[in-house]
């Protein structure tokens, strides 16, 4: 699954999918795999509950569906 992160001096951090919220070019990184014939199978990483819904942690289907979006 895709996910973007923060590069710290100490290790790293799991942000969310845009670009703009980590260190990592999800365009560049996702254009690369279009460009190169990658026909797998990707997804947005775990996401969070929100807006009410209850579940498994980490499972949020609407944070899920907004990664999708964003890395669409």
């Amino acid at each position: 699954h895709i996910r973007n992160v923060a590069v710290l001096d100490n290790g790293f951090e799991e942000r969310a999918h845009l670009s703009s919220c980590g260190s990592l070019d999800m365009f560049a990184i996702v254009k690369a795999l279009v460009d190169n014939g990658f026909d797998g199978y990707v997804r947005p990483d775990h996401g969070r509950m929100i807006w009410g819904e209850t579940g498994r942690a980490g499972y949020g289907l609407y944070d899920r569906a907004l990664g999708a979006t964003y890395l669409n």
